[in-house]
């Protein structure tokens, strides 16, 4: 299950607002590529017939089963003060990060 902080929930809650669609939710995934062989994705989409679905903070969150078997127990975290990096996405399951924190492996 992933996990969201209140801040992460809230700036998910208004950028939802923004779209105006509440048929999507939000889908956090994993793909090839990055620094580190894999990174993070996170968009709006609707959800397909394959898909876990949680919900956390009063977001409903869909991963595809595959991005599920890597995101299990990961945080995501949302810091905009002046130095902040934006989402942070803490996961216990990579073994290895990049710098940038949008990769690992």
């Amino acid at each position: 299950m992933i996990r969201l902080s209140e801040s992460a929930a809230a700036k998910l809650k208004s950028m939802r607002d923004e779209i105006g669609d509440d048929s999507k939710y939000l889908r956090v995934f994993v793909e090839a590529g990055g620094c580190s062989g894999f990174q993070y994705g996170m968009s709006f989409d609707s959800p397909k017939p394959d898909d876990i679905r949680s919900e956390c903070e009063g977001v409903t969150i869909v991963t595809d089963p595959a991005s599920h078997n890597h995101l299990k127990d990961t945080r995501i975290d949302f810091d905009d003060s002046l130095a902040g990096k934006g989402f942070e996405i803490i996961n216990p399951n990579a073994k290895t990060t990049c710098g940038c924190g949008k990769s690992f492996s």
